[in-house]
């Protein structure tokens, strides 16, 4: 049964179109899960919170979204709801995913992408077979393990719905219920460091090196590897991924020296330097800009910073927020297409 203040999770969906383009767009996953899905007379697909804790129901966050706070080793379960509205069968995947808030917005990681609370959190079924006007149940379980480090985490359990519109075109579109777990208790803090800077030297034979600092700025140890990819400040040159030396291990509170020595002959530069690294699931992606010593020797230290997402794979991402948006897209397709065949001259 279910209280008049029970409601429809305020869901966060994206339809994500996939194009392979001559010229390249970043994706950008601080805008991909921003648009709200608006309802159609042709249905859609949703989820909702089934299981409100009584020591929460006071929380109206409580009645959205999975919120607690546990105790490292505590494992807890939620029922959710998938409806279908619409008059065809649908399959549904249901996963959870990583998420953080950014800018005052809570933001979906794009596509499966993984945290240590993603991690945590299990759903019983996973795929859904969902008959047309119908609905069904699922359970997220969350074990949290007896080593969690303190702090607030955040993730999103999805409800997925993918379709293939051909020419290379794929459809998704996804439903999701926010969790916001605080986990309590003494264990160390969360994994964290910084690239604080890059240096590039010239070894006896001219080969180039590139050593870069960074500092373990988290409660746990650090098991790092990674690459580094070089582009030319001017002109279209480019050069990686280079790999960086295994086995740096970085000590809470304390720094390394990561080193990557690239095979190739490089030139002195300037270089835009984009060094991505990771231990466990935490990864960075930080940039600095470098100039190779023209003989043996080493270059002043150049100071890096973050450079965000750091993904680097091409692509066009259209972010469409109703059915209007499709009918715009596919309209646009034919207008073009369209005219294409007026400018083919007759055999």
């Amino acid at each position: 049964m279910f209280t008049k203040r029970s409601r429809l999770v305020q869901i966060t969906v994206a339809v994500t179109i996939f194009v392979t383009a001559a010229v390249p767009v970043l994706y950008d996953p601080t805008t991909a899960w921003a648009t709200t899905l608006d309802a159609t007379d042709l249905g859609s697909v949703g989820v909702r919170l089934v299981d409100i804790p009584a020591d929460t129901a006071d929380d109206p966050r409580a009645h959205q979204y999975i919120v607690d706070s546990l105790m490292p080793g505590t494992t807890i379960q939620r029922r959710i709801e998938i409806s279908n509205t619409t008059t065809e069968s649908v399959k549904v995947s249901t996963y959870a995913a990583a998420a953080s808030i950014e800018k005052g917005s809570f933001v979906g990681a794009r596509e499966r992408t993984a945290n240590e609370l993603s991690t945590w959190t299990t759903l019983s079924d996973g795929v859904l077979d969902l008959p047309g006007q119908a609905t069904a149940e699922d359970t997220v379980t969350i074990a949290v393990p007896k080593d969690a480090a303190p702090g607030e985490t955040y993730a999103i359990v999805w409800a997925e719905v993918s379709t293939s519109g051909g020419s290379g075109v794929k459809l998704v579109n996804r439903v999701g219920i926010r969790i916001y777990l605080d986990v309590r208790g003494d264990n160390p803090a969360v994994s964290s460091f910084t690239v604080d800077s890059m240096t590039a030297e010239r070894g006896a034979e001219g080969n180039p090196v590139v050593r870069a600092q960074v500092h373990n700025t988290g409660g746990r140890a650090l098991d790092l590897k990674g690459t580094l990819g070089l582009t030319a400040v001017k002109g279209a040159l480019a050069a990686g991924p280079y790999e960086a030396k295994l086995g740096t291990t970085v000590a809470p509170g304390k720094s390394e020296t990561v080193t990557i020595e690239p095979d190739d002959d490089l030139a002195d530069g300037p270089w835009t330097a984009v060094l991505e690294l990771q231990s466990g699931l935490l990864k960075e992606s930080s940039q600095a800009e470098i100039t190779f010593p023209s003989q043996p020797g080493i270059a002043p230290a150049a100071p890096a910073h973050e450079t965000g997402d750091g993904s680097n794979w091409p692509m066009i991402v259209i972010i469409l927020g109703s059915s209007a948006a499709l009918l715009l897209l596919a309209a646009g397709i034919i207008i073009f297409l369209l005219a294409k065949k007026r400018r083919t001259p007759v055999q």
